[in-house]
C-alpha cells in the first residue's frame, strides 16, 4: 500500500495511464488478499456407541402339589384351560383299545391294572344237514378220432420208409470195405435187388399166415407196423427192429417172431454178392382183421 500511495504521490495527477495502472494494481491486491484455501479434508463424524439391554424375569419356581392329577417325568404347573382332566395320547394309539381308560395316579394306586373280562365261548347247536346221495359227476364225452385214410397211411409209411433208406445209405458210406452194406424197400427198383425182396417178402408172408398168433385171432386184434430187417450174404439174419409200432405189443412180438422163423433165407446170387454183404430191408406189415399177415411197402 505504501508502494501504491508513492506512485500516486510521485505520479502526476494528469496522467491517466498511470492512474489506470494503480486501480488494476489495487483490485489485484483485494483479490489476492481476500480469498483463502482450506485443504484440511472434511472427516465423516465418529458413530455413536449403542447398548442394548435385555431385562430377564427370574423363572418362578413351580408350586409343589398335593395331590397331582397325572404322574410325569418332571413338575410342571399346568397352563391349560381346560376343565375336563384327561391325558394325552399319541395319534398313533389304538383308541378302540380301550375306552374308558384309568388315570396313571388311580391304576399306581390300586396297585394292579384294570383287566377286561374276556367273554365266555357260548356253545350254539345246529342242526345236521341230511345225507344227500353224492352223484357223480358226468363223464367226459370223448369224440372218436376220425380214422386216417389207406392212402394218406400208405403215403406217410412210403416217406418213412425213404428217410430211413436214405439214412441207412449214409451208414453204408462211411461203412467199410469188409461189411458192405445196401438199403432196400419196396421201392427198389433194380431187378437183381428187386427180384431176391420179392421172394424175401413172400417167404416171411406165408409162415406168417401158416403162424399167425392165435390170441391175436380170438382177440380180433389187427394193426400195421413197420420193421427192419438186416440179413447177411449167406441168408442169415443180423438184426430185427421194429421201427414204427402197431400200438400193440402182442402183434410186434409176433412180427418179429415170424421173421426169426423164416430164417435163414436165400443166399445173395453172384451179382448182389459182388457188391455188398449186408442187406437192410425195410418193409411195412400188416395183421388184417381176417387173420392174415399182408406186406404192402
Amino acid at each position: 500500500m505504501d508502494l501504491i500511495d508513492d506512485k500516486l504521490a510521485t505520479s502526476p495527477s494528469n496522467d491517466p495511464l498511470g492512474l489506470a495502472l494503480l486501480i488494476a494494481l489495487a483490485a489485484h491486491a483485494l483479490i489476492i488478499l481476500g480469498i483463502s484455501f482450506d485443504v484440511s479434508r472434511e472427516r465423516p463424524p465418529a458413530p455413536e456407541r449403542t447398548l442394548d439391554i435385555t431385562l430377564v424375569q427370574p423363572k418362578p419356581e413351580p408350586k409343589e402339589v398335593d395331590k397331582p392329577d397325572f404322574l410325569a417325568q418332571q413338575t410342571q404347573a399346568g397352563g391349560g384351560e381346560e376343565t375336563i382332566k384327561e391325558r394325552r395320547t399319541s395319534p398313533l394309539g389304538n383308541p378302540l383299545a380301550n375306552p374308558n381308560p384309568k388315570p396313571a395316579l388311580e391304576l399306581e394306586r390300586s396297585g394292579a391294572p384294570e383287566t377286561t373280562p374276556q367273554p365266555k365261548p357260548q356253545l350254539i347247536a345246529t342242526k345236521k344237514a341230511p345225507k344227500t346221495e353224492s352223484t357223480p359227476p358226468p363223464k367226459p364225452i370223448v369224440k372218436a378220432k376220425p380214422r386216417a385214410k389207406l392212402d394218406q397211411l400208405l403215403a406217410s409209411t412210403q416217406l418213412e420208409i425213404d428217410r430211413l433208406t436214405a439214412e441207412l445209405d449214409r451208414r453204408t458210406l462211411s461203412a467199410s470195405q469188409q461189411d458192405r452194406r445196401k438199403a432196400v424197400n419196396a421201392s427198389t427198383q433194380e431187378y437183381k435187388y428187386a427180384a431176391y425182396l420179392e421172394s424175401w417178402r413172400s417167404k416171411v408172408e406165408n409162415i406168417g399166415n401158416l403162424n399167425y398168433p392165435d390170441e391175436a385171432k380170438r382177440r380180433k386184434l389187427y394193426g400195421n407196423l413197420l420193421m427192419h430187417v438186416a440179413v447177411r450174404a449167406d441168408g442169415s439174419v443180423e438184426r430185427i427192429r421194429v421201427v414204427r409200432s402197431s400200438g400193440v405189443k402182442l402183434l410186434d412180438d409176433a412180427a418179429v417172431r415170424i421173421v426169426r422163423l423164416s430164417a435163414p433165407f436165400a443166399p445173395f446170387p453172384p451179382e448182389i454178392r459182388e457188391e455188398v454183404d449186408v442187406l437192410d430191408i425195410t418193409r411195412t406189415w400188416q395183421f388184417l382183421d381176417g387173420g392174415t399177415l399182408f406186406s404192402s411197402h
